[in-house]
């Protein structure tokens, strides 16, 4: 058979740096009879076992990719070529291979002891539903509004004026509105306050449905004029659609409490002086500070100021006070 180094995941899996899962050394290896061997190499034989984790850390790292066992066979076989010659050369007694080997071990016994303890501490059902239960009772409401953006004050407070008298919000907005959903009425969809800048997001809670803002609402992006529509209770996703996402949360807040329990009973004594555990300090960069980062002109057209500052998120646009996306109403740890 041609011999040919296949990119799978082995030299993550078992053999770099901060390996979870390496191979034992084949003078160590528990001893493998034929009957339970996939290949012999050199007189040295590989496990069947061996074979099965090899497919199934690859399944796992790969998200479920599945390669040829034949192929995985061969990853195997060519492990083994390389255990025995790094054997055979001593390499095993180096002191680099010693430390790196220890690292390993401890790393795979940390691990082992957490896992220990998770299996004799399972995340219940019954904490899961807790969890959910207590993250989905204060989600909140959602909100569904329109907004004028101007470059002004004064702009905004005739845009008020015009309204007071019977104006049309969406036609206004259409005329006036610098944002990208001027075209579309101003309409933003609906969001959550938590997707856009404060003063906007203030001024749209304090609203009651069908009202305007009866002042102009400055942010970053200008001044606003905003139409609160509706408003109505955010429905949290199905208990059995986000279960298996709380699940290895609240693992991670028993390993944790697990660990500072440890370290609450241990006499731990810190060797390091104080100086030494401190981030370093930035120096100050002597270069000018580069173009980008300085304040934009009031003369730079609106279409530049509206394209990257735009307004609360929707599907289409992300108009001016949104702020960077958050994830949905999944519960956070």
């Amino acid at each position: 058979m041609k011999i040919k180094i296949i990119p799978l995941i082995l030299a993550g899996a078992a053999m770099v740096s901060g390996c979870e899962k390496p191979e034992t050394p084949a003078a160590a290896a528990p001893t493998v009879s034929k009957q339970d061997a996939v290949a012999s190499v050199n007189g040295v034989y590989i496990s069947k076992k061996t074979l099965e984790t090899l497919e199934k850390e690859i399944a796992e790292r790969s998200q479920g990719q599945s390669f040829p066992k034949e192929q995985l066979l061969e990853e195997l076989i060519q492990r083994e070529l390389l255990i025995q010659q790094a054997l055979q050369k001593k390499l095993d007694q180096s002191p680099e291979v010693i430390e790196r080997m220890a690292t390993v071990k401890n790393s795979l016994l940390s691990q082992a002891a957490l896992q220990d303890y998770l299996k004799a501490n399972p995340v219940t059902e019954e904490e899961i539903k807790a969890e959910y239960d207590s993250k989905m009772a204060n989600m909140g409401e959602e909100y569904k509004a329109r907004h004028i953006l101007v470059k002004t004050e004064d702009e905004a407070k005739k845009i008020i004026e015009e309204l007071e008298k019977g104006g049309d919000f969406q036609a206004l907005a259409k005329k006036h509105s610098i944002d990208p959903m001027g075209a579309e009425g101003g309409d933003l969809g609906w969001f959550t306050a938590d997707r856009m800048v404060p003063p906007f997001s203030e001024a749209v809670v304090a609203l009651e449905n069908g009202k305007y803002s009866k002042q102009p609402v400055q942010t970053q992006f200008g001044w606003h004029v905003i139409l609160r529509e509706e408003a109505r209770a955010l429905t949290p996703p199905p208990f059995d659609a986000v279960k298996e996402q709380i699940r290895p949360m609240l693992q991670r807040q028993k390993a944790q409490t697990m660990i500072e329990n440890l370290r609450n009973s241990a006499k731990v004594e810190v060797l390091l002086p104080p100086a030494e555990l401190k981030p370093a300090e930035a120096k100050p960069s002597e270069a000018p500070a580069p173009a980008a980062s300085e304040p934009a002109s009031e003369a730079q057209p609106a279409a530049e100021n509206t394209t990257t500052q735009a307004a609360p998120a929707t599907t289409e646009a992300a108009p001016a006070p949104v702020e960077p996306a958050k994830p949905e109403a999944v519960p956070a740890q």
